[in-house]
């Protein structure tokens, strides 16, 4: 009887270890899916703070403000409920709801961008523009952004990139020709030419565009044509040269 009491209370006490090791095993894997769950919205807000940093130089409109803005408060909701004691937390989304309530500033919902000085900055631009644009996919995907304003939105920002890849390189083509490097100048223009005829909208500044690379690379054909020619004039006057030299009358000495 008493053997058996032994037996009975080593099994209890193996249940009870097992129970209490299978329950501290699942509080360690809730633990680390929280600090996953957290680490992943902190680089969601650190994504969209950085887009707004290196985006000073877009003309970013209301629309696409107010969607960073939610962006980043609604990673704030979810830090906050998976870390309810945390002051920071709740002081930051407080902040958030704030710029919500308060009516953005007016921008300027214009087309025009400058472009940069130097290619270092212009890859910045461009990236700087694809994150947007990434950032805008992301929210439509979770159902957060209206299918029409994305269309808008996400066009507004594919002519951005369009205008600063034909623009540095119509940059660059008027260089090379300042430079009397006719042939590296027509192969800037050609490229800027075939991005924009690869575009499946023709407003006015492709028009615009268009026409002006079209001059460019028919006074580039002309400036060819006419240095051909020059060539051709100057090699068959130099064989003539060479022929009159040796039929020439010999000199009798």
């Amino acid at each position: 009887m008493f053997v058996s009491i032994i037996i009975m209370l080593i099994v209890a006490l193996i249940v009870i270890a097992v129970w209490v090791s299978a329950i501290q095993q699942h509080k360690e894997k809730q633990e680390a899916e929280r600090r996953k769950e957290l680490a992943k919205q902190k680089r969601v807000i650190e994504e969209a703070e950085d887009v707004i940093m290196n985006g000073s130089n877009i003309p970013m409109s209301e629309v696409m403000i107010r969607i960073i803005q939610r962006r980043v408060h609604d990673a704030l909701v979810a830090m906050v409920e998976l870390s309810p004691t945390s002051k920071e937390l709740k002081s930051r989304l407080h902040e958030s709801q704030e710029r919500l309530n308060t009516q953005p500033e007016k921008t300027a919902d214009s087309d025009s961008i400058a472009l940069p000085d130097n290619d270092k900055q212009i890859i910045a631009l461009v990236q700087g523009i694809k994150k947007l644009r990434q950032l805008l996919r992301s929210e439509h995907s979770k159902g957060k952004v209206d299918t029409q304003l994305f269309v808008n939105e996400d066009r507004r920002l594919e002519r951005f990139q369009l205008k600063i890849n034909v623009e540095s390189q119509i940059k660059r083509g008027l260089s090379a020709r300042t430079a009397n490097m006719v042939g590296s100048a027509r192969q800037y223009f050609e490229k800027a030419y075939a991005t924009i005829c690869a575009v499946s909208y023709n407003d006015d500044y492709v028009k615009e565009k268009k026409a002006q690379l079209e001059g460019y690379l028919e006074e580039i054909s002309s400036e060819l044509r006419a240095s051909n020619a020059s060539a051709v004039k100057k090699k068959a006057e130099q064989e003539q040269d060479d022929l009159d030299v040796l039929f020439a009358p010999k000199k009798k000495w």
